[in-house]
């Protein structure tokens, strides 16, 4: 008869877990704050009919029109928020055409640069994008 490989290791099942697995879940959920659909889709839907905001040169593809592929663009920043499989927060977020985006992310392009673009992009957008909102209210 063959034993599984997890009986040969030596540990033992705990039996006297202070809580159930389903408690457990709950009390980790109940930490997270979501953003929820409404708040983010604010400064989504602010990004769409916008001209490119990163305006790479050399690479931009919508200079002065709103290009339909004209998308949110989120900060790649630590600062903003952005961690391992996170994305930063929806504020910061600008407008930027397919070509600039995949710049921003895929590109062999200095930290620096990206970093040097995105912020001034951003310090653009965000008159501009309150504006905007302050509209939609």
């Amino acid at each position: 008869m063959r034993r599984s490989p997890l009986a040969r290791t030596g540990f033992k099942r705990k039996l006297d877990m202070p809580f159930t697995s389903l408690e457990r879940k709950s009390a980790m959920k109940s930490r997270r704050k979501r953003v929820t659909v409404a708040e983010g889709s604010r400064f989504i839907d602010a990004c769409r009919g916008e001209e490119c905001y990163l305006r790479v040169p050399g690479v931009c593809i919508s200079l002065g029109w709103a290009h339909p592929s004209v998308v949110d663009c989120h900060s790649n920043q630590q600062k903003h928020g952005k961690g391992a499989g996170l994305k930063a927060r929806h504020q910061y977020t600008v407008p930027g055409c397919s070509a600039c985006h995949e710049w921003l992310d895929r590109s062999g392009a200095l930290w620096e640069v990206k970093v040097l673009r995105f912020d001034t992009a951003l310090s653009l957008w965000v008159p501009v994008r309150t504006r905007k909102l302050e509209k939609l209210k």
